[in-house]
């Protein structure tokens, strides 16, 4: 538990599926590739109607890649397989023929704003603030760009790009599609997907996975397409640039 878990439960057909990590629920390798397992597990159960992703923890949704693991690449082949984990996730929520759905119950950074993005609804507390900070650190958010883009279009897809120090409110991310409903309590926040997730349960399931098929359409090509994208991460990670900044960000950090 101390390097962190994925878990998953199942009720009423409401599958959830819950990571953490002890450094602000950042991503490691193995959370990574948990999460895709259990979530391509839950999709393929005929008794799942719905999952729910969320992390355990009262600070951040998700921190985004674990720099630990960042700096622990030593080669481009590393690096691509780290960032396949981003892409396998993304693609295992994708392929799922039930709505995945997302509880943001605080803020989320790079790899996170991909996750919240990826799922088919997120919903959020109201200072669950969203901020895109690959390029900080000299990589660019090339594996969940296109998960990003899907939701908020191309231009503020740009704009969250090129300002990765820039927080956007919970409010600017329900404006602009990253979430579709912010809630003023924890409370109301679980209650919204509970009553929302059991609604759900009770519909068709061929129906709900015609119309996944359907919100996802364009987005055949994504088992390539964010391999490759991987790539350039995996290259990228491997700058003096990269390697001094994540050092700053570390530093920076102990020092709080």
């Amino acid at each position: 538990m101390s390097d962190g878990y994925v878990k998953t439960s199942t009720d009423g057909g409401i599958a959830t599926v819950t990571f953490h990590h002890p450094k602000s629920n950042s991503l490691p390798g193995h959370i990574l590739r948990g999460m895709a397992e259990v979530i391509t597990a839950a999709g393929k159960d005929p008794n799942t109607r719905v999952i729910i992703l969320r992390s355990d923890g009262e600070k951040a949704f998700c921190a985004g890649a674990s720099f630990d693991e960042l700096v622990a690449i030593g080669n481009a082949e590393q690096g691509l397989e780290f960032f396949s984990g981003f892409a396998h996730v993304i693609n295992a929520i994708r392929k799922a023929p039930v709505l995945v759905i997302g509880r943001i119950h605080s803020h989320t950074v790079g790899g996170g704003v991909g996750l919240a993005c990826a799922v088919d609804l997120a919903y959020a507390l109201v200072d669950a603030s969203a901020r895109l900070s690959e390029l900080a650190i000299g990589i660019g958010p090339f594996v969940v760009g296109p998960a990003v883009e899907r939701k908020v279009g191309h231009g503020d897809f740009g704009l969250l790009s090129a300002t990765p120090a820039t927080r956007r409110s919970a409010q600017w991310c329900e404006q602009h599609g990253v979430y579709a409903q912010i809630f003023e309590s924890i409370d109301a926040l679980d209650e919204h997907i509970d009553a929302h997730a059991k609604e759900l349960s009770a519909y068709s399931p061929e129906a709900m996975a015609d119309l996944k098929r359907v919100m996802w359409r364009g987005t055949e090509d994504w088992d390539t397409l964010l391999i490759e994208r991987a790539q350039i991460s995996g290259r990228l990670v491997l700058s003096e640039f990269t390697r001094n900044a994540i050092a700053k960000f570390k530093e920076a950090a102990g020092k709080r």
